[in-house]
Parts: C-alpha cells; structure tokens; sequence
C-alpha cells in the first residue's frame, strides 16, 4: 500500500484517538450514557484534546479527498506520498499544539496542512492525465 494511503487511514483513525485522550480520566458508564453531555463539560487540556478531535473530524476529507483525486489524475506518486506525509505531521503538530494551548501556532500547522492538500490538487492539474 502506498504511503499515502496509510496518511489517509491514520487521518481517519486521529480523531479517535484524541478521543479517548479527552475523556481519559472518566469513567467508562458516566461516559457512555450521555457522551454529549461529558463531552460539553470537559475543561482544560481535556477540553482543548475534544476540541482537536473535532477538527480532526472535518479535515479529514480534505485528505482523502487530495490523495484520491492526485490518485486518478496521475500525479507523481512521490509528490503525492510527501505531501500526504507532510499533511499529517502538520495535523499531529495541529493536534498537540491544540492540546498545549498555543492558538497561533495551532493555527500556522492548519495553514500548512491545507497547503499540503492544495499542493495534490494542483500536482494533478499539471501532471494529470487529460
């Protein structure tokens, strides 16, 4: 499997991640019954890791949806591959930079990210297939 694909599957599985991270010290039945509700009462790192986990959530289909498209169009795979690589390091640092409370630098790793996925939008208009 190409290395973009596993940045896709690991785009896909964050989130869950950061989950269980922001509910880390609460008991499992609490939890379970009304997740919303725990969710929403949430404070401090615990809030800030919930908060990742639903970012994670919405860009996820920004790479799925960079990696598919440079995939059918043909672009290189090696640029397609560090792009992907280099899409989710910016989320990783995203994630953490989230977690420890530094707003402008959370901010710059989206930026980069995005960037990232414009990146294999445009590697498939200049070498994809007509």
């Amino acid at each position: 499997m190409h290395i973009a694909y596993w940045c896709v599957l690991f785009c896909v599985l964050a989130p869950y991640f950061l989950s269980v991270a922001a509910r880390s010290q609460a008991p499992r039945s609490g939890y379970v019954q009304d997740p919303r509700a725990y969710s929403e009462s949430l404070v401090g790192w615990r809030r800030r890791a919930h908060l990742a986990h639903l970012n994670a959530f919405e860009a996820t289909p920004a790479i799925v949806a960079g990696v598919v498209i440079a995939e059918l169009a043909g672009a290189p795979r090696l640029h397609v591959d560090v792009l992907a690589l280099m899409f989710v390091v910016c989320r990783v640092l995203h994630a953490a930079l989230y977690i420890a409370d530094k707003p402008m630098l959370r901010s710059h790793a989206w930026r980069l990210g995005i960037l990232c996925v414009i990146g294999m939008f445009i590697d498939a208009a200049l070498y994809g297939r007509v």
